[in-house]
């Protein structure tokens, strides 16, 4: 019988929603767990912390471990600990004596599920005999962005309608997605992208200079990402003066969409176009959309910014998954893996990094902004440097 790939990239379309949902719900409660439980905001700001810790953690025991247990076990534990985090997160603060920790204990173990659902979901995909393995990438991962849309949207209105007192509701709606995906995953085809000890240690990955460049694009790339989304709502209230609803959806939303719609042009068009040019002009467009909301003195001109950077940023993780996959075709799962640890690195670095230079600025946010711009102006020099690297291979 002719395997049902489309059903293994359906599962892996649901996958990359559930880790949008993982990531971006409980934030959406961080002042709701401030007011009901009585958690100071400094211990409510370790959640996240908590959050990209686990899945650091989670990214390098796959790079030693996956291959041993299995790709469909490993990916199908990414759902169940997903959707046990998330009904976790509706009961444990109150079933806990202290709601902090039933918080904290939800939020480590969805962030289990995030990380395998990261390292695992490229390259069950890239083993899938698919045409156009780089548009295919860049689809997929335009799903996170849907999801991240999804979630605030259907969450904020969810909440004006009937109110964030019953926002248990909606973690539990939310975990039907990857209880649903249980069974996907379950039951699709999956492939191993190398035969038994045919991929690259972690140690022979250290050896190549081309995977230290791949490292060098996804820190960039997840602090260039990251940097403006987490900041994005924060940045908006202060620019504009707006209201909390109105600057999740003009902020981290709108740039969702158009990391999405980015995602979604090189899915549809990525078969005539060159990915290290596609990236070299996303990262040129980053930098200056950086530039413009930190340099910008008409308001509207800084939000356009953290808009559009969102459009800039959408190829920079899948496009340096595919750059090395084509290039280190043996890299296997260590290497998935340990891309996607440089990538969650990147993400913690970069809005520490935003935080820290606006607060010893004086709260001036613009010049948070003006340090992220770093991030980009690296990614740029090294696609230029991969692709004179290719031209002198030729």
């Amino acid at each position: 019988m002719q395997k049902n790939y489309r059903k293994t990239l359906i599962a892996s379309y649901l996958g990359f929603i559930t880790q949008a949902l993982c990531a971006n719900f409980a934030p959406l409660l961080f002042l709701r767990f401030h007011k009901i439980y009585g958690i100071p905001l400094g211990k409510i700001a370790l959640i996240s912390t908590t959050f990209f810790f686990t899945q650091l953690v989670v990214d390098f025991l796959c790079a030693k471990y996956v291959d041993r247990i299995g790709y469909r076990a490993s990916v199908v534990a990414s759902e169940v600990t997903s959707a046990l985090g998330l009904i976790g997160l509706a009961f444990l603060p109150d079933l806990l004596p202290d709601p902090y920790i039933g918080i904290l204990i939800s939020t480590v173990i969805y962030a289990i599920g995030s990380g395998l659902i990261e390292v695992l979901v490229s390259p069950i995909v890239e083993a899938c005999p698919f045409e156009h393995k780089e548009a295919v990438m860049s689809l997929l991962h335009s799903f996170y962005c849907w999801g991240v849309v999804a979630v605030i949207l259907v969450s904020t209105v969810f909440f004006a309608v009937f109110g964030i007192e019953h926002w248990r509701w909606m973690a539990c709606f939310w975990a039907l997605i990857p209880i649903y995906n249980i069974y996907n995953f379950a039951t699709c085809p999956i492939e191993r992208l190398v035969e038994d000890g045919q991929g690259m240690t972690i140690g022979g990955l250290f050896k190549v200079p081309m995977f230290w460049l791949g490292i060098i694009l996804m820190v960039c790339a997840g602090a260039s990402e990251l940097s403006m989304s987490q900041w994005a709502s924060a940045f908006t209230e202060d620019a504009l003066g707006i209201s909390k609803n109105l600057g999740d959806i003009m902020g981290p939303c709108l740039f969702a969409v158009m990391q999405g719609i980015s995602r979604m042009i090189y899915g549809k068009y990525g078969d005539r176009l060159d990915l290290t040019k596609y990236m070299l002009g996303s990262g040129v467009l980053c930098l200056v959309c950086y530039l413009v909301a930190a340099l910008a003195k008409q308001p509207v001109l800084s939000l356009v910014g953290c808009i559009f950077c969102g459009f800039s940023v959408g190829i920079m993780w899948p496009g340096t998954i595919s750059i090395m996959s084509k290039r280190l075709v043996t890299g296997g799962t260590a290497m998935f893996a340990l891309l996607a640890l440089a990538g969650d690195l990147g993400g913690s670095i970069g809005p520490g990094l935003f935080g820290i230079v606006t607060q010893h600025a004086g709260d001036d946010m613009q010049a948070g902004m003006l340090t992220g711009s770093l991030f980009p102006a690296i990614l740029i020099l090294s696609v230029v440097l991969i692709m004179w690297k290719a031209r002198k291979k030729a």
